[in-house]
C-alpha cells in the first residue's frame, strides 16, 4: 500500500454532475420529432451509427452530437425535413449547452473532505468550451489543482497527463462512472480505478466489468463512500 496520499483524479460528466440524463431527454424529443419519418428504434440506431462515423471529426460533446443529429434527420427524412424542424434541432443543442450544472449527491462534501489531504485533479473529455463552462458553473473548481480536458480518454492520454504532472501510476487513483474511459485505461497503466456507476450509460461507453485487479479496481455505490474506501486501503492521507 502507498505510504503517502495518492493523487486522485475525477471524471466530470455523470461522476460529479448529471449529464447523460440531459442527453436522454433530448433523445426522447428527437425521436418524437422524427416519428413521422421512422420508428424510434431506427432513429436511435441511425443516429448512433452517424455519431460513431463522425467521432474522429467532431469528437465528444454536445456540438458533435447536434451535427450528427442534423445529418441523421436529413438522411431519415430523405431531405424532406423542414427548416423549422432544423431550427428546432439546433435549439435543442443550444439548450443542452446552456443547461444548469446539477451536482450529484455528496460530491461537494466529498471533495471538500479529500481536498484537505490529497492532491485532486479533474480529467474529462469533450468540447473544451462546454467543459470549461461546466467546471466553472459547478462551484467545484477550487478543490482541484489542475483540470485536464482531453479529446479522448485512453491509455496514451492518461500516460501523458501522468508524465506532465510527475505522477507515478502506482500513486494515482481515477474515479469515474465509465469503465471504458475512466477505469480500464488507468488499470492498464498500473494505476487504481474506482468505479462509481451512474444509472444511465451511453452505448459507446459500455464495457465489461474487469476482474479483480490485485487491489487496483473497486466499485462504490456513491461518491460518498470514497473517503472511507481510501482510508481502508491505506490511501487516506
Amino acid at each position: 500500500m502507498p505510504t503517502q496520499a495518492p493523487v486522485i483524479a475525477f471524471d466530470a460528466d455523470d461522476t460529479l454532475w448529471h449529464n447523460e440524463t440531459i442527453f436522454e431527454d433530448v433523445h426522447a424529443r428527437y425521436r418524437h420529432m422524427l416519428a413521422q419519418y421512422h420508428d424510434a428504434a431506427t432513429v436511435e440506431r441511425t443516429l448512433f451509427a452517424t455519431e460513431m462515423r463522425n467521432l474522429d471529426l467532431y469528437g465528444y460533446g454536445v456540438k458533435g452530437f447536434t451535427l450528427s443529429a442534423l445529418e441523421t434527420a436529413i438522411e431519415l427524412s430523405d431531405g424532406n425535413i423542414s427548416t423549422n424542424e432544423i431550427s428546432q434541432l439546433i435549439a435543442l443543442g443550444r439548450d443542452m449547452l446552456a443547461h444548469p450544472v446539477v451536482l450529484l449527491p455528496g460530491v461537494a462534501e466529498t471533495l471538500a473532505t479529500l481536498a484537505g489531504t490529497h492532491r485532486l485533479l479533474v480529467i474529462t473529455k469533450g468540447d473544451l468550451r462546454d467543459q470549461e463552462r461546466k467546471i466553472a458553473k459547478s462551484g467545484l473548481a477550487e478543490f482541484f489543482g489542475h483540470t485536464e480536458i482531453v479529446s479522448d480518454k485512453n491509455a496514451d492520454a492518461y500516460a501523458s497527463i501522468l508524465r506532465r504532472h510527475a505522477i507515478s501510476p502506482s500513486s494515482f487513483v481515477m474515479v469515474g462512472n465509465s469503465l471504458k474511459s475512466d477505469i480500464l485505461p488507468v488499470l492498464s497503466l498500473g494505476g487504481t480505478g474506482v468505479h462509481v456507476p451512474y444509472h444511465l450509460t451511453w452505448e459507446h461507453e459500455r464495457a465489461e466489468t474487469p476482474p479483480a485487479n490485485d487491489g487496483h479496481f473497486f466499485t462504490v455505490k456513491t461518491i460518498r463512500e470514497l473517503p472511507s474506501l481510501l482510508a481502508h486501503l491505506g490511501m487516506g492521507g
